[in-house]
C-alpha cells in the first residue's frame, strides 16, 4: 500500500484515490440512499453491519437518534457517523455510569460509524467520531460506544484516538444473536 501522508488541508497524497475536499456535515434526508449504499461496500467489504439489516435507512436512524452526519466528496457520501440516547440493553452506557457513579442516561451513545472502502486512510473516520464527541459535549453528554470484539481495525482507531476502555462483554441483539464486544469511553474533553 502506498504510503499516506496528509496535507495541510485534511486529505492524504499518496493514494491512489485521494480524495478532494471532503466535508464532514449533519446528515440530510436526502443523504440516506447514497449513504445505503456506502453501507452495502463496507459490508461487502468488511462484513459490517455483521447483520445486514432488512430496512438499512430505517437502521441509519434508530429510535432516539439526536444527531447524525454524513463525511461527502464530490457530492457523494463517503462515511457517515450517527448519535443515539442510550437504550435499555446498551453495555457501554451502564459500564460508564457504573465507573463514574452518574446516570446511563447523562451518556450517548455513537454508532453506525463507517467510511466507505476507498476512501479509507484520510482520517474520515476520526473527523465524524470528533464531530459525534463535539455534539454530545454540547448536549451535556457523555460520548460511549461499543464495537465488535472482531473488528479490531475500530478498536485500534478508538484506541489510537485516546478513548477509555471502559470492559467488555456478551451483548444480545434484536436477531437474538449473542456477540461480544468492547465498550470505550470519549477522552474527557
Amino acid at each position: 500500500m502506498a504510503d499516506l501522508e496528509e496535507r495541510a488541508d485534511g486529505v492524504a497524497s499518496g493514494s491512489p484515490q485521494a480524495l478532494v475536499g471532503v466535508m464532514v456535515r449533519p446528515r440530510r434526508g436526502d443523504d440516506l440512499a447514497g449513504c445505503v449504499r456506502v453501507l452495502g461496500d463496507v459490508h461487502t467489504a468488511d462484513g459490517y453491519p455483521a447483520d445486514w439489516p432488512d430496512r438499512p435507512a430505517a437502521w441509519l436512524t434508530p429510535d432516539g437518534l439526536l444527531a447524525a452526519w454524513v463525511a461527502e466528496s464530490e457530492g457523494r457520501p463517503v462515511g457517515h457517523v450517527g448519535l443515539a440516547r442510550s437504550a435499555p440493553g446498551d453495555l457501554a452506557p451502564a459500564l460508564w455510569s457504573h465507573r463514574t457513579g452518574g446516570s446511563p442516561a447523562l451518556s450517548a451513545v455513537i454508532g453506525r460509524l463507517y467510511v466507505a472502502p476507498g476512501a479509507r486512510g484520510h482520517r474520515i473516520g476520526a473527523r465524524l467520531l470528533a464531530c459525534a464527541v463535539a455534539h454530545a459535549r454540547a448536549l451535556g453528554l457523555h460520548p460511549v460506544l461499543d464495537v465488535l470484539a472482531t473488528d479490531t481495525a475500530a478498536v485500534a482507531l478508538y484506541r489510537r484516538l485516546g478513548w477509555t476502555h471502559l470492559g467488555s462483554g456478551d451483548q444480545q441483539w434484536a436477531s437474538g444473536r449473542t456477540v461480544t464486544v468492547h465498550c470505550f469511553a470519549a477522552p474527557r474533553g
